[in-house]
């Protein structure tokens, strides 16, 4: 097998607190929107990966909780801990070796029953850096004020990026955070940690997605026009933050090489006509665009200023409000493959952008952004 397509794509609402639904509750309702989009049943997928994280489900062996309701009963079933991005790449990797026509691939979190800074704390060398207290924010703060201090990036500018993407989500409906606000609005909120406002950084939220990817010659039983994967690569940087120069993403411009080499994207300021960003923080937009080589190194904010990144602009990034608008960790990057998927469709209803044929989709696992992977799809085979 040498090609394969997203053929099902499936999503819950994101919100606060899915107080009434547990992690299983979740996937049952992601993976069932998936297989009617895809027009398949249960019988149709022939593996299972879930993807989850142990620590953000409170219970070890996490992904097991979920396997039933994943359709994983009596099939080949494997978990991937991190970012469903990863997940995804490792269900193509079982469809490339011709072992399964199709993969479902599942992620979700709940952060409303977690503790964040507990969590991502933990994540720390334990001799060194857990002890003085970093978390993720903390240490994104001081990764955004290396960014800023390098490139000449303003608050200012990172404040448009919550403003454009907070204002995108009020016309997608399954986001958390619609919302219309200003620049002034932006810096105005609280100072979570310098130079990080409330409003430049993404919410707790809780969420599930599936996708199901197929393998060419199982595509035609699907419901509708498949999205081919045409490139994917992943790549991560050093762990401890002072090993890399927080100020770049080595691991994500190497990452966006491999893939948009394996897809024949040569000049991805024409060729990609839409991104999904891993936006955790409203600085990681900008600095995420400028590693991918999606524009020149450190021009992100004043081409934002122009309105490039809006969905009328040059390249429409995270039409869908991204991850400030909702962010259920783990299933964040599966979410903005999900959501490439119906831009290339036509599906997106306000957020639509103008006759897409390829787009790039891209999930983080680690601090400040040390793993990337890069998803390169499009409608046309």
């Amino acid at each position: 097998m040498d090609s394969a397509a997203i053929v099902g794509v499936g999503m819950t609402a994101i919100e606060k607190n899915k107080i009434r639904d547990g992690f299983a509750d979740m996937a049952w309702e992601a993976v069932n929107l998936a297989l009617a989009d895809a027009g398949m049943s249960i019988d149709d997928i022939d593996n299972v990966v879930t993807t989850s994280n142990d620590f953000w489900d409170g219970r070890t062996i996490s992904c097991m909780a979920v396997s039933d309701a994943s359709g994983a009963r009596e099939k080949n079933v494997s978990c991937v801990e991190g970012d469903g991005t990863f997940g995804a790449f490792y269900g193509l990797t079982r469809i490339l070796s011709g072992s399964y026509g199709t993969t479902l691939v599942t992620a979700h979190s709940k952060g409303s029953e977690s503790v964040s800074s507990l969590i991502t704390n933990a994540a720390f060398d334990p001799i060194y850096e857990r002890a003085i207290g970093m978390d993720m924010v903390s240490a994104c703060a001081m990764q955004a004020n290396a960014y800023m201090h390098r490139t000449g990036t303003t608050a200012e500018q990172l404040a448009r990026v919550s403003v454009k993407n907070h204002g995108n989500a009020m016309h997608n409906p399954k986001a958390q955070l619609p919302m219309e606000i200003t620049v002034a609005d932006v810096l105005a909120s609280e100072m979570i940690c310098d130079p990080l406002h409330k409003l430049d950084c993404s919410p707790v939220s809780d969420g599930c997605c599936a996708i199901i990817i197929a393998g060419k010659d199982r595509v035609s039983d699907t419901a509708k026009p498949p999205v081919w994967i045409k490139g994917t690569a992943f790549c991560a940087d050093a762990y401890h933050l002072g090993d890399r120069d927080l100020s770049r993403a080595p691991a994500l411009t190497r990452a966006t090489k491999k893939a948009f080499d394996m897809a024949g994207i040569t000049d991805p300021v024409t060729q990609i006509h839409v991104a999904e960003l891993y936006d955790a923080f409203t600085y990681q937009e900008l600095m995420w665009l400028e590693a991918m080589g999606l524009c020149a190194d450190g021009k992100a904010g004043p081409l934002l200023e122009t309105g490039a990144f809006d969905i009328d602009g040059r390249l429409p990034v995270n039409a869908s409000g991204g991850l400030l608008s909702g962010h259920p960790v783990i299933a964040a990057g599966l979410i903005r493959m999900a959501e490439v998927v119906r831009q290339l469709r036509g599906e997106t209803g306000g957020v639509q952008v103008k006759n897409p044929t390829v787009g790039v989709a891209h999930g983080v696992n680690g601090l400040c952004g040390q793993s990337h992977c890069v998803w390169v799809l499009s409608s046309e085979f």
